[in-house]
């Protein structure tokens, strides 16, 4: 191309021919030049490839050399040392007469130059010398004196030699006496002698084929150039011509001195040169300035485009001196207008289709109504619109089916800018008849405002306020009703005022596609909303609304639904007999209305079995039971997957004496805060989860001083997808170690604070319970003889226990409750027979004896003598019941106080 370029056109008008063929025998030298650079080239690698493996022969043969004695003098050595009888001779009154002999004989059968024997000190014994017998042994023997093998090269007596030191050990261990054998590196040597003349003569070969190579070369080099005749290569040169006046690119050679050399048809007509342009000075050729200073500078650019005329011109350009050619620099034009318009387009299509591409993958990634709405601002700002804003009616935030008129609320608001007096989030709008907005809302179509000066319809909305938003530069609009299926959720509107262009109807149609896109993701957001909401009032519903009144723990808790969904977490806090309150905490595996429902069947079991005072185990396997009976309806249904998994804490806290009684069916441990602040974790039975049956409930009995803490809790405090449950613990550990001087709920509140994450995936319920006790000055008891004169007794006792209670107003309906109960335990019951009194929020009787029958209320008849003791004492009382104890049963009565 270079020679092509570099000689004149063949049109005569404009260039002469010839200088081309004038060049061809400087081709030809420049050929023969290359030959002979080729051959020296391949002359030295040859020469360089000989003296490089002559000397790795040497240092390889060197190498193999050293290796090789080392190995045979290690290996001469340990043998001689190991042979039968060298210890004895070496322990004989003339160790070299017996040695000496087996040492050469040794020496020659390994072709070594020495095997000699010593003693420790480093005497020899043997050596092939014999004037050398008896002389110290030259040489390190100190490792090989500890039982070491050593390999060394020396100067010895014989030359340079390697030779090894070897320990002679008595069958004891004992290092008795050293052998040496050595080997001068001569004498294993000799490969590279025998090898160097193949490496010569190889090398010989090797030069001698590159010579005839190189000499093929150049032979076929300057048949190449000087081959052809003078006819030949000017009808080559004149094809090259004809090539470059035909091709669809421009081409400009300019000169050193800025003159224009050469410019073939398509630059003539691209830079609209005239006829005689060539010969002449770049910059007289009228092109524009920056055009022209470009050529004539002869710089190297590359794809700089240049507006000449009515075209775009990308130029790429290099000089021609960067390889030792002449002066000047040679250009191409290439006609880009075309190609940039429909690069512009292809590069619009491409941004419309990433930002739907965004909109499909980063719209709709939460169940969350207003999040959707932010999602589409965000993404829509500043890439297609400067401020996007999202309407929509309050029943879609609510979940509900909205109206297809009335108020909007603005949910969701992106801009470029801020201070925009645009309605803010959270305003309820009312747009008029003649707003664009109400205008899609009531044809469920785009409108497009391209120029909201112009657009009375807009303004009419408020006056005031259209004209301040117009002071702030918005002036472009499009509004897109947000539809899903059948129903007009609001309304979206996209503002323009950075970009001066307005909205047009191709923008229209992608402003659609965005909220199209976005409007399901709206939809299944309020569906789920609404779902989320029924599933959360069905949860509120079954769960406790306010705790009941009771003097027996200080409670604070907290319930938190999950985000994704409710789930079947519970709580109860119950009043039992005798002062005692039972905590219930529980999970149920799973989300959404069959996990709430199932928790409401679950928690009304708990309240039934806990009115009939059964122990937390016993309670625990009577709901096993009860999952079990759901686990086969559901798999009967068919609907639904089991319940079985359910966990379960049920524990008893008596204030009378401080004792609590824990059984869990596969719920995480309770936590017991001492009054002094230190936590720990109650060891109480783990049981499987309820559902699974088989095996029966364990119980643990903590005493628990007045003013500890006991925390119940499930496992959505603890454990997430973040964390593993044992890091839970340990948080929760340190919450409530930090919170062990405040209340109840300081403790909740440091608990939360500390474990609860952004987003909860399961439900959190939390119980922190304050211990107290009964005090003795409350209680009174007496123990009963089985005696019916005893009742009159009892009811002394009492009157004089009421009396210092000043609740003498109780006297009389105590008095004749107690002695209905205690006749029946006397008549009815087994020794021992006692009776209690509490002082609580209400007055407590209780008498207990040792039988597990239970009185049963019932109607007396007319005729019938007895039967109507039950009756009063229930009209009497509160409440009154039975209590079934290890030892027996307890019959109770409440009643309230004065």
């Amino acid at each position: 191309m270079a020679r092509v370029l570099g000689r004149p056109s063949a049109r005569p008008a404009r260039r002469p021919r010839g200088p081309g063929v004038r060049r061809a025998p400087e081709s030809a030298l420049g050929g023969r030049s290359l030959a002979a650079q080729v051959f020296v080239l391949q002359v030295a690698i040859v020469l360089l490839l000989v003296v490089a493996a002559v000397v790795a022969l040497l240092l390889q043969v060197r190498h193999d050399s050293t290796q090789e004695a080392r190995n045979r003098s290690v290996a001469v050595a340990q043998t001689f040392a190991n042979s039968p009888g060298i210890v004895e001779a070496l322990e004989s009154p003339d160790p070299t007469a017996v040695l000496q002999p087996s040492a050469e004989a040794a020496r020659e059968a390994a072709d070594m130059d020495f095997v000699v024997v010593m003693n420790t000190d480093g005497i020899r014994y043997t050596h092939p010398k014999p004037d050398r017998i008896g002389k110290k042994f030259v040489g390190t023997i100190e490792p090989a004196l500890k039982g070491e093998t050593v390999v060394e090269e020396v100067d010895g007596t014989i030359g340079r030699l390697v030779q090894a030191v070897v320990p002679v050990k008595a069958p004891d261990g004992t290092v008795v006496g050293l052998v040496s054998s050595g080997i001068t590196t001569e004498h294993v040597g000799g490969n590279a002698d025998r090898q160097l003349p193949l490496v010569l003569g190889t090398a010989a070969v090797a030069l001698a084929l590159a010579t005839a190579s190189t000499a093929l070369v150049s032979r076929r080099l300057l048949r190449q150039t000087h081959g052809l005749g003078p006819r030949e290569m000017t009808r080559m040169y004149e094809h090259h011509d004809a090539v470059l006046h035909a091709v669809r690119e421009g081409v400009i050679i300019v000169g050193g001195d800025g003159e224009l050399l050469l410019a073939n048809d398509e630059a003539h007509r691209l830079l609209d040169l005239p006829p005689d342009a060539e010969r002449r000075q770049v910059l007289d050729l009228g092109l524009d300035p920056g055009t022209a200073e470009l050529l004539a500078s002869g710089r190297m650019v590359t794809d700089e485009v240049h507006l000449v005329g009515d075209r775009l011109l990308a130029i790429n350009q290099r000089p021609t001196d960067l390889a030792d050619g002449p002066a000047g620099s040679v250009a191409t034009l290439r006609d880009s207008t075309e190609l940039r318009a429909l690069s512009g387009r292809a590069e619009a299509a491409r941004e419309r289709l990433d930002l739907l591409y965004a909109a499909g993958v980063g719209i709709g990634t939460s169940l969350d109504v207003t999040r959707t709405a932010e999602e589409l601002t965000e993404l829509a700002v500043p890439r297609f619109a400067d401020f996007v804003t999202v309407d929509l009616f309050d029943a879609v935030l609510a979940g509900e089916e909205p109206e297809t008129r009335g108020a909007l609320r603005r949910t969701a608001m992106s801009g470029v800018r801020k201070g925009s007096p645009l309605y803010a989030v959270g305003e309820r709008i009312r747009f008029v008849d003649s707003a664009p907005q109400a205008r899609a809302l009531m044809t469920e179509r785009a409108v497009l405002e391209a120029r909201l000066a112009q657009a009375p319809g807009w303004r009419a909305q408020d006056l005031e306020r259209t004209g301040q938003v117009m002071e702030f530069g918005i002036h472009s609009l499009i509004t897109v009703p947000v539809r899903a299926g059948s129903l007009v959720l609001g309304v979206v509107s996209f503002l323009r005022s950075e970009r001066p262009e307005p909205f047009d109807p191709e923008e229209v149609a992608l402003a659609e596609e965005l909220v199209a896109r976005a409007a399901v993701s709206i939809d299944n957001a309020r569906r789920f909303t609404r779902e989320h909401g029924m599933a959360v009032t069905l949860q509120r519903s079954l769960l406790p609304r306010t705790l009941p009144e009771q003097n027996a723990l200080d409670i604070a808790y907290r319930y938190l639904p999950a985000q994704a969904g409710v789930g079947g977490d519970w709580f109860d806090v119950l009043p039992l007999s005798g002062a005692r309150v039972a905590l219930v905490v529980g999970d149920v595996v799973g989300h959404g209305l069959h996990a709430a429902a199932t928790m409401g069947r679950l928690r009304t079991a708990v309240h039934n079995f806990s009115a009939l005072d059964l122990p937390p185990e016993e309670l625990l396997g009577l709901l096993d039971e009860l999952v079990t009976r759901i686990d086969q309806d559901e798999a009967a249904d068919g609907a639904h997957g089991p319940v079985s998994g359910a966990t379960c804490l049920y524990a008893i806290y008596d204030p009378v004496s401080r004792r609590c009684t824990v059984a869990r069916a596969g719920h995480p441990p309770p936590a017991l805060v001492h009054p002094d602040g230190r936590v720990e974790y109650a060891e109480v039975p783990a049981g499987l989860p309820l559902g699974l049956g088989g095996l029966p409930f364990e119980t643990a009995e903590l005493e628990l001083a007045e003013g500890s803490r006991l925390v119940l809790y499930t496992d959505g405090l603890v454990e997430d997808r973040q964390r593993d449950i044992d890091t839970g613990l340990e948080l929760l550990r340190t919450a409530l170690e930090r919170s062990a001087d405040g209340t109840p709920e300081d403790a909740c509140r440091s608990v939360l604070d500390e474990l609860l994450p952004a987003r909860p995936n399961d439900d959190i319920a939390l119980i922190v319970a304050r211990t107290r006790a009964l005090g003795a000055d409350r209680v009174a008891e007496w123990d009963v003889p089985v005696d019916p004169a005893a009742v009159g007794e009892v009811r002394s006792a009492v009157a004089a226990q009421l009396a210092v209670w000043d609740l003498e107003e109780l006297s009389f309906t105590t008095e004749l409750i107690l002695s209905e109960l205690v006749t029946n335990a006397i008549r009815y019951g087994l020794a021992p027979v006692r009776v209690r009194l509490l002082r609580d929020r209400t007055l407590i009787c209780e008498v207990s004896d040792a039988s597990s029958t239970s009185p049963h209320l019932r109607y007396a008849a007319m005729t019938d003598e007895g039967g109507r003791g039950l009756f009063l004492v229930a009209q009497l009382t509160d409440r009154w019941g039975t209590r079934y104890t290890p030892t027996g049963k307890v019959i109770w009565a409440e009643q309230p106080l004065p």
